[in-house]
């Protein structure tokens, strides 16, 4: 089979957009890391990386629910829900952990507010998770005994 000039640089530039697609995918399917937030060292200091000055108030709309003793602090199963509307997030902070922001999920306008999930925890330590809805922040807060350190503990 023979390949005209054209048919060739045809075949060239299709394969260089493929490329270029393919290189560009993690950054667009992964959401912004927020570097500053997630190696703080306090707590104080996480917060305001992620979200700089604006007043925390605490919330009986964001229900936190952590076990009261975790039996092994490399597996903690945190779930936290809010019936608030126009959640735009919800992170989770560990006091005591060596980096406290533990995770932030963005959600869409149509996602529940409601997640669940697993965290590790160096030792016995405050849990408490912050909801950003409506341009405010809504805080839970939950002491979890550690009974085995899975984080640095």
């Amino acid at each position: 089979m023979k390949l005209s000039r054209r048919s060739f640089f045809k075949t060239v530039g299709k394969s260089a957009g493929y490329i270029a697609l393919v290189a560009s995918l993690p950054q667009i399917a992964w959401a912004k890391w927020n570097e500053k937030a997630f190696t703080a060292k306090t707590l104080d200091a996480a917060i305001k990386a992620k979200f700089g000055d604006l007043s925390i108030v605490d919330s009986g709309d964001v229900k936190l629910s952590a076990p009261a003793i975790a039996e092994n602090g490399a597996m903690v199963q945190i779930s936290v829900s809010s019936k608030l509307p126009d959640v735009k997030s919800i992170s989770l902070f560990v006091k005591d952990n060596p980096a406290p922001l533990v995770t932030s999920m963005n959600l869409g306008p149509s996602a529940l507010a409601q997640i669940k999930t697993r965290i590790r925890m160096g030792k016995t330590s405050e849990v408490t998770a912050i909801v950003e809805a409506g341009g405010k922040l809504h805080r839970a807060s939950q002491q979890v005994k550690v009974t085995i350190g899975g984080c640095g503990g």
